[in-house]
């Protein structure tokens, strides 16, 4: 499989074409961002940790009957993946409260809400991702309640997975996003990545903070943290 044009690049990945109209490869960058950009770095093997990580996910995921994307990992910064037309979404599943929300709504970070809470934002970096709800969805024509209906489902097995899969790392499932894409047979499909640049993950006794957020917050060694979190989830595989 050959790399031909690229069909997009973010702050994160670049994805590629390539000579099968039903395939895309995604590269992971070692490039870091904050607060819509105002924050930028490189930081080593980033991309390497992350694409691991997210096979390592995915992997778990697809086994778990969750239909994704990810096809397998073709190298340490590449990995081969279904084609499929994104929806302008991201969709935020929160255990716990933390980051935005918690500054939001002025509510102490670490509390645990009665009951998950989901959103969603509209993926626009000149907007700055501003949150929505399934009205404006719909009302803009971005896709329709049956599809939201089947996107939800999705997210709560998909919740349902990877806290106990953290958990068994030592690791607590704070609040995660996903993205999602439709696929040729107009299938819908878990796209993106999954991993601590989409996750905040804290560890479950010492509630060290393990995800990007040490960036973010200049908290400590990004890819130490990275190497570690590989780590325990490669030994619980």
């Amino acid at each position: 499989m050959k790399k031909t044009d690229i069909l997009h690049e973010g702050k994160a990945k670049v994805i590629y074409a390539t000579d099968s109209p039903k395939h895309v490869i995604l590269a992971f960058k070692d490039d870091a961002s904050a607060y819509f950009g105002i924050k930028k770095s490189s930081i080593q093997n980033k991309g390497i940790l992350s694409n691991k990580i997210s096979e390592i996910i995915f992997t778990h995921l697809a086994k778990n009957g969750v239909k994704t994307h990810f096809i397998q990992r073709l190298n340490d910064r590449e990995q081969l993946c279904l084609r499929t037309t994104p929806l302008p979404l991201e969709f935020i599943v929160r255990n716990v409260i933390a980051g935005s929300l918690s500054r939001r709504l002025d509510i102490k970070e670490g509390t645990v809400p009665q009951n998950t809470i989901f959103e969603i934002c509209l993926k626009n970096d000149l907007l700055r991702d501003p949150m929505i709800n399934r009205t404006h969805v719909t009302a803009i024509g971005i896709t329709n309640d049956e599809t939201l209906d089947k996107i939800k489902e999705i997210i709560q097995q998909v919740n349902a997975i990877m806290v106990p899969f953290f958990k068994s790392a030592n690791i607590n499932l704070i609040d995660f996003k996903l993205e999602f894409g439709v696929d040729a047979q107009g299938e819908i499909l878990l796209i993106d990545e999954i991993s601590p640049e989409t996750a905040r993950l804290w560890e479950c006794d010492s509630q060290k903070i393990l995800d990007s957020d040490l960036f973010r917050r200049d908290l400590g060694n990004v890819e130490e943290s990275y190497t570690d979190i590989l780590n325990r989830l490669q030994t619980n595989i």
